[in-house]
């Protein structure tokens, strides 16, 4: 149901981006293909702007939704217990009859208005069709292969979800299926910052920005050592440097908020070759490392 703005819609989509930033989820950031754009399944018409980001980060099977009425006009129902996804649209008022009565020039005025939206997973009943995007037909790398399976003490690998995260409690992976990505080596740029994050696990290098990261400042630190890391694995299996600007243009996103703080960079680029060496099983000696700066300079 379309309802006109009676709250702060802004702080409302701001407060969503924020969850999903807080709970690892970075809405901007995705390449895998989620089988296409999120999307009307009536219509078909892709979902644009704020809408793109809201539904295409909440890691569903198919990115189709409908409306609640439409829902209905297919003669199927919403599962119980499903929570409704926001998604805002602009209208554009035609003020001509109050400028008339107020002898002023007529004008349009555009509202902010929100409306609820189901994915189709979330409904039953609903006719099976063919506007599904076919998954890609994407093959393993054999050297990143090598690389995820002579990692020491690693931790269990699963596609059981549409997400792509590393759950530091159970210690293990989550990934979507290598199908899914827009090529065999976005999925493993995407493994690759998992494994990183894998590193920081109390039975490893016992990272505090993974396991204390919800001090302020671990968050974004323990992201940037991830995305550090991937980028030094991603180019050690040989990956070519045009497969990486999504972990580049995410990185210049991090760097621009913080580009005042050279001692960030230079540590967590220290902590990412930590990371990647106990991945590689690479062994240093301490005088190796005595140009890293220490943690109590942060």
């Amino acid at each position: 149901m379309e309802q006109i703005v009676t709250r702060d819609i802004f702080e409302i989509v701001t407060n969503l981006i924020i969850q999903k930033l807080e709970g690892g989820v970075i809405p901007w950031r995705q390449p895998w293909i989620n089988l296409g754009p999120p999307r009307n399944l009536i219509t078909q018409r892709p979902y644009r702007g704020i809408n793109l980001l809201l539904l295409g980060s909440l890691g569903y099977d198919r990115n189709e939704f409908l409306t609640f009425k439409q829902v209905q006009d297919l003669n199927a129902r919403v599962k119980k217990g499903s929570k409704a996804n926001l998604v805002v649209l602009w209208h554009w008022i035609d003020e001509t009859e109050t400028a008339r009565k107020q002898d002023v020039r007529p004008r349009k005025r555009p509202i902010l208005r929100y409306y609820h939206v189901f994915n189709v997973s979330q409904c039953v009943g609903i006719p099976e069709n063919n506007t599904m995007i076919k998954p890609r037909e994407n093959s393993p790398i054999e050297r990143c292969e090598s690389i995820v399976a002579n990692m020491p003490n690693a931790p269990n690998i699963v596609h059981n979800e549409n997400e792509a995260y590393y759950h530091p409690a159970a210690d293990f992976i989550n990934m979507p299926a290598i199908e899914l990505f827009e090529s065999s080596k976005a999925y493993y740029g995407t493994l690759f910052h998992e494994l990183i994050h894998s590193t920081g696990h109390t039975d490893r290098l016992n990272r505090k920005e993974l396991m204390e990261n919800r001090k302020a400042g671990y968050y974004s630190t323990e992201e940037l050592i991830a995305e550090i890391g991937s980028c030094y694995l991603t180019s050690f299996a040989g990956v070519a440097l045009d497969e990486l600007k999504n972990s580049v243009a995410y990185l210049q996103g991090w760097l621009e908020k913080l580009r005042n703080d050279k001692k960030f960079i230079v540590y967590a680029s220290a902590q990412a070759q930590k990371a990647t060496d106990y991945i590689l099983n690479i062994k240093h000696s301490e005088n190796e490392f005595t140009e890293e700066i220490k943690e109590e300079a942060l």
